[in-house]
């Protein structure tokens, strides 16, 4: 299984696509989609739309999970991160790719085991997870690999008989990309 993994944002837009096969897990592509030089939101949009179709058309995921809309202090930065949200759904769904949403928190406690930890810490595992020799640097990057990874946590362990990422590779060593 492929799962295209999206950290939705107008300037910047993660993605990580990771493979689940036989019990381990793959990295296979993760970057950062960058319109900050475009001045137009409707032409970030569209490069966003752009992009995420190639990655689906150049990589074949079989689902497409991204995290939902964190209303903060800021609802012009919701509503913009909706947008980018919006296009990168609408892609997958063109494209017959099954679509799932989890929330900040979701991700955070399926990857770190804390509903509330930091970027760094989530950074940390995704590297510790994947067993990364490159360490991933970019947290729009590492973000969206965690939204894959949480719905890989969904997926597979629907009941939650771990109850974070540190116990689950503890109890199966042998599920974990080395």
């Amino acid at each position: 299984m492929i799962i295209l993994g999206i950290d939705p944002g107008t300037l910047k837009t993660g993605y990580g696509i990771i493979e689940h096969n036989q019990g381990k897990i793959q990295l296979i592509a993760s970057g950062v989609i960058e319109s900050k030089r475009i001045q137009s939101l409707p032409l970030r949009l569209k490069l966003i739309y752009d992009e995420i179709t190639r990655l689906i058309e150049e990589y074949f995921p079989d689902e497409l999970s991204i995290e939902s809309a964190f209303y903060g202090k800021n609802v012009q930065s919701a509503l913009k991160i909706g947008h980018a949200r919006g296009v990168s759904i609408l892609a997958a769904i063109n494209k017959q790719i099954p679509t799932y949403e989890y929330t900040p928190r979701e991700v955070k406690k399926a990857v770190v085991g804390n509903g509330s930890a930091s970027k760094q810490q989530v950074m940390f595992m995704v590297n510790q997870i994947l067993r990364l020799k490159k360490k991933k640097t970019k947290f729009d990057e590492t973000d969206a690999i965690a939204v894959a990874l949480c719905h890989l946590q969904k997926i597979t362990r629907p009941d939650k008989k771990h109850k974070d990422w540190k116990t689950f590779i503890r109890e199966n060593p042998h599920l974990v990309v080395g």
